[in-house]
């Protein structure tokens, strides 16, 4: 398990990049966010929205896309409300402090927030304690912005 982890971290370090002290899950050069999903349209639409180019805003380093002006105005007012938590890494991830992509499908939000996976294998292991999973994370997540942020 820890090999892989350390692997996944590997990879998500040179596919991934970092702005302004933040860690942010972005594609590459191009900065964008959520590989290019509408971050509020999982909490007003209930699933995954692909964002249009022509609507972007920023937060942390990063450019989140959006299906609509609403859901940009939506977005900027209040972006911890609305941003994926850990960056947009994969949650179960971070509690055990290694960074990994993130697959979309394993969206869920839980007590007001966005979480994403690796995969819905994670999802189950996150989600068998995530109470105490979060916690973890939570304590986890500075360290890793300290180490691998800008």
């Amino acid at each position: 398990m820890k090999t892989i982890a350390r692997t996944l971290l590997a990879l998500i370090l040179l596919s991934s990049s970092a702005f302004a002290g933040d860690l942010v899950n972005v594609a590459g050069a191009s900065r964008i966010a959520l590989n290019g999903y509408d971050p509020v349209a999982f909490f007003t639409d209930g699933k995954p929205v692909i964002g249009s180019p022509f609507i972007k805003g920023s937060y942390q380093g990063a450019d989140y896309l959006f299906a609509t002006k609403d859901h940009k105005t939506l977005f900027l007012a209040n972006p911890e409300k609305y941003a994926p938590q850990y960056g947009g890494y994969c949650a179960y991830g971070v509690s055990v402090e290694a960074l990994a992509p993130v697959d979309i499908s394993t969206w869920q939000v839980r007590d007001g927030k966005l979480y994403l996976n690796f995969s819905h294998e994670y999802v189950e292991k996150f989600n068998a304690d995530f109470d105490g999973n979060v916690v973890k994370a939570d304590r986890k997540w500075p360290g890793l912005v300290t180490k691998y942020g800008n």
